[in-house]
């Protein structure tokens, strides 16, 4: 331990003549060392070094001072020239010597402390006050005040953000540049404590690396550095600013001819900006007027509310305080510290920094002072409310908890868990809780009474219990077991559906014959728009049963169906037992809506979780993943409803009675517009019969040319179009009532979308007409086949082949090929000598290319236009056939079998070619369907080729 805190001054002694040609010299020390006297004059370098001699006991007099020459204090205190430099800059004339002495003074020689270079002293030491510690721990380096010298040119350039430094104010600094730190270091050794702060402009950039001065302001502070702590890859500087300064050069640190180094003072590399050379700024000559006086005054009144409204501006002021200056007294520090008190913005910080005219900086500096004074009253106003609603909250806590108290003490109210008990018991009273479940019950109630009001558990526990205590257990509602209200209500709602209708009217004939009822699970598929969802609502309304709808189209997580676990945070039951307990019964009729659009997930699979709910054999016993008791689902009837089957798994599909809802004929349409659309739509526009009126030719005009669809949602649309013009009209004072009539049709709802019904009047040779099904119904199909190339030539032996083109699926490409084969065996068996489809090269088209095509039913079509272009006869008109064909000439079963018989009558066509298998289809249609129709049920295409061939007939 040194006896004595070692200290670090180092002296830049500028001996420098008064003017050229004199022989006077002056001694300038620019460091601030104790030992040396305000700049003095003297005659000769004789009596300047006389003069040294009396401060320093072992400089010979009239002894030049060269590098290494070791200087002795009185008393025992000494200090090392640690070099000599020789140049010429600004401020040196050619006659005058320019002195560096690096001194290190230390308390006592005896203590044998040292510095680098010098015999039995120590190479770690900084020349500061030093933290002591471990081997490797950040040094801290804490320099001795000093004379601030007044001029120093070339200063080390450190890069701020955010705020700059305002004279008088301390500044913590952080360096990572690892050259600018060295610098830095070499700075602090050479007793040169100093460096120039500069705000950077980019206040987003955190490198303090400058690569140009246009990143930084010109204008900065000068900064002496008070403590700085070497942490290894940064250093952390505690600085205090004294002036203005401003660059005027960046001049390269390698530029000064340097004689006689030492090896501590080596020249360091070169890298970005690191040094520059700065200028004090002078402030412009001002008086203290009263204007000036006046916004002294308001800055110190608005400096004195800022502290009143918030204290910890006041240890800013404090430190300003510290300097013994009466700050007010002095415009010019009065200006820097209301400006460094405020969080402005840098640009606004900087602004006044780089103001020189006082009163102008006065003024800048209480506009900021006022924001600041603005924003501090906004945040006292902000905390003071949220501290009165945070009393307010406190204070009624408070008061609810000695009313409980009193209350309690009074018998007027029970404890809470005894109200949650009681209010819980009061639920099971009139229902018929299984015992099972009554035990599950009582055991929560009991765990509930063990937990603490606040616990999460009790919450929890709370939750589940009043989720067993809403369920209907032992609730049914009364059913209505009567045919002839049933069909009254069905009949009322929607027309056709006579499917749906009868199976319903079934389902009542076997619970009135058996005495109660029991769940069921149907699904009714079919196009979109056809009822499928109403007609549910309609019979939940005949069977006097509670309805509940939930859609499952895109669901992809199983727990919305059985539910999360009681562990997760804002756990819920499936949604059947939220409907159970909408419903308040056990025997509800349940919409399952979309089932043929589940998806699939990380979750799992719905569709799996759907097995267990819609088996009449598990789900009497349905445990939900919340509430894990049995729950008796056998009562509820499902009806599902979906737009096609093939998505639907064939394990879910099983376990449902599937009842198809095929789309509706043009009559059907118009009844459906005549009895439901039209009152509806128009009580829902505000007219009345007398107002306006569409003509039953006008909705047949509709719904052919407009409405082709399976459904009437778009039919629906057009009508509400139609009454919402004629309400314009009426409104609008046009007319004052409106009848729609075919000739006015289009001027409501548009131009026609579909005008023609069929392709060809009069089919051509290689020409066929078919029936298609598809989502709008069914449709006509016409099959066209052409000679591609001509037949012979090197093709003669059997090579021909058959291109395909109408974007046809892979089932289509298929049946082509099959209608090919067959055709080529079948005409051989008719007309040997015919090898046109042997040796040509055909095309196959189905028009309408840009309308994807799929499945087997065209075959027989597509073998009829063969056979036709390879005759070169046409097809009899007015003919058109379904039908799949197989490779032997078979005729196999195919569906839609009512809405291409539809399509057909649309088209005009008189003939139909069916499959055998589809006469019980056929025959389940309306007459005013099949009525004037030729029908032809065919099992071998052998039977169509004289139906459609008739002058061929043998």
């Amino acid at each position: 331990m040194l006896g004595v805190a070692r200290q670090l001054q180092r002296s830049l002694v500028l001996v420098k003549l008064k003017r050229p040609g004199s022989s006077r010299f002056r001694l300038i020390d620019t460091s601030g060392l104790s030992g040396f006297q305000p700049p003095r004059f003297y005659t000769s370098a004789g009596s300047l070094q006389k003069t040294c001699s009396t401060w320093f006991s072992n400089i010979p007099v009239n002894t030049a001072m060269t590098a290494g020459c070791r200087l002795t204090a009185r008393p025992h205190r000494w200090m090392r020239v640690g070099a000599v430099l020789r140049g010429q800059t600004e401020f040196i004339t050619t006659n005058s010597r320019l002195y560096v002495i690096q001194n290190r003074t230390f308390g006592n020689r005896a203590s044998s402390a040292g510095f680098p270079g010098e015999d039995g002293g120590d190479s770690a030491g900084s020349g500061g006050e030093e933290s002591g510690g471990d081997e490797g721990a950040p040094q801290m380096t804490a320099l001795t005040p000093m004379m601030v010298p007044e001029v120093f040119p070339n200063v080390p350039l450190i890069a701020v953000s955010r705020n700059p430094v305002f004279p008088r104010f301390i500044k913590i600094i952080e360096v990572k540049n690892k050259v600018l730190m060295e610098l830095l270091r070499r700075k602090v050794r050479l007793a040169q404590p100093y460096a120039g702060v500069f705000l950077k402009k980019d206040d987003n950039n955190e490198s303090d690396v400058v690569e140009s001065l246009d990143a930084i302001y010109s204008t900065g502070t000068f900064v002496q550095i008070h403590e700085m702590q070497d942490l290894g890859d940064k250093l952390r500087m505690i600085v205090m600013g004294h002036r203005r300064l401003e660059i005027i050069l960046n001049p390269c640190i390698e530029c000064l001819v340097v004689a006689d180094l030492s090896p501590e003072l080596q020249p360091l590399p070169f890298s970005n900006i690191l040094m520059v050379e700065v200028d004090n700024v002078q402030h412009e000559q001002f008086t203290v007027t009263e204007e000036v006086k006046a916004l002294t005054a308001e800055i110190v009144k608005t400096i004195r509310d800022i502290i009143a409204l918030n204290p910890l501006y006041r240890e800013s002021v404090l430190q300003m305080m510290q300097a013994g200056q009466r700050v007010v007294d002095n415009p010019i520090y009065l200006s820097d510290m209301g400006a460094a008190l405020t969080g402005a913005e840098s640009h606004e910080l900087q602004d006044v920094l780089e103001e020189t005219n006082i009163p102008k900086r006065l003024y800048k500096a209480l506009s900021l002072l006022k924001k600041e004074y603005e924003l501090s009253k906004l945040q006292q106003r902000l905390g003071r409310e949220v501290e009165e609603k945070i009393k307010q909250t406190h204070r009624k806590y408070l008061l609810q908890e000695q009313l409980k108290i009193i209350k309690k003490e009074l018998g007027l109210e029970k404890e809470d868990k005894e109200a949650i008990e009681e209010k819980f018991r009061e639920r099971l009273k009139d229902l018929t809780v299984p015992q099972h479940i009554m035990d599950v019950i009582n055991e929560e109630l009991n765990k509930l009474g063990l937990l603490d009001n606040h616990s999460s558990e009790f919450n929890v526990t709370r939750n589940y219990l009043d989720w067993l205590t809403s369920m209907p257990w032992g609730t049914n509602s009364e059913e209505n077991l009567s045919l002839e209200r049933a069909k009254e209500v069905l009949e009322e709602d929607h027309y056709g559906m006579d499917d749906v209708k009868k199976r319903i009217l079934e389902f009542i004939a076997v619970s009135q014959l058996r005495g109660s009822t029991q769940g069921k699970i149907l699904c009714f598929y079919g196009p979109p728009g056809v009822g499928k969802t109403s007609i549910a609502r309609s019979i939940a309304r005949a069977l006097n049963r509670q309805y509940f709808r939930f859609s499952v189209g895109g669901m992809t997580d199983v727990a919305e169906i059985k539910g999360h676990r009681r562990t997760y945070v804002g756990a819920m039951p499936g949604k059947i037992i939220q409907c159970l307990k909408k419903t308040k019964t056990e025997n509800p009729l349940v919409l399952i809506d979309e089932v043929d659009k589940m998806g699939r997930g990380y979750q799992g699979d719905p569709s799996s979780a759907l097995l267990e709910l819609l088996d009449p054999e598990q789900n009497a016993n349905f445990l939900d993943h919340y509430l894990d008791v049995p729950v008796d689902l056998s009562k509820v009837l499902f009806i599902c409803t979906a737009n096609v089957i093939d998505t639907i798994p064939e394990p879910l599909r099983d376990r449902m009675e599937m009842i198809n809802v095929s789309g509706y004929v043009a009559q059907e349409k118009l009844a459906i517009a005549e009895r439901y659309l039209v009152p509806q739509l128009r009580f829902l526009c505000g007219l009345t019969e007398e107002k306006a009126a569409i003509s039953s030719d006008a909705l047949s005009l509709l719904i052919r040319q407009y409405c082709r669809e399976s459904g009437v949602r778009n039919l629906q649309k057009q009508v509400e179009k139609v009454f919402r013009k004629v309400a314009f009209c009426i409104v609008s004072g046009e007319q004052t009532t409106v009848t729609v009539t075919p000739e006015n049709l289009q001027k409501y709802v548009g131009k026609p979308l579909f005008t023609v019904d069929r392709m060809y009047n009069v089919t051509p040779p290689g020409v066929a007409m078919g029936l298609a099904w598809t989502a709008l119904g069914g449709s006509t199909i016409f099959i066209e086949t052409s000679l591609r190339r001509p037949s012979g030539g090197a093709d003669i032996k059997g090579e021909g082949s058959l291109e395909i083109t109408g974007q046809l699926g892979d089932v289509m490409k298929e049946s082509a090929k099959i209608a090919s084969t067959f055709a080529r065996s079948f005409l051989m068996t008719k007309e040997s000598e015919n090898h046109f489809l042997i040796n040509s090269h055909l095309h196959l088209h189905v028009p309408e290319g840009a309308t994807p095509k799929d499945g087997p039913s065209a075959g027989c079509t597509i073998v009829t236009a063969l056979l036709s272009l390879a005759t070169n006869q046409p097809v009899r008109q007015n003919v058109a056939m379904t039908g799949e064909v197989s490779l032997t000439g078979k005729i196999l079963p195919v569906g839609g079998i009512k809405e291409k018989t539809i399509a057909a009558r649309r088209a005009g066509v008189t003939c139909i070619i069916l499959p055998a298998e589809n006469k019980k289809d056929f025959s389940d249609l309306p007459d005013y369907i099949t009525e004037g129709l030729e029908i032809h049920f065919v099992d071998h295409y052998s039977q169509i080729y004289p139906i459609v061939f008739p002058q061929n007939k043998l």
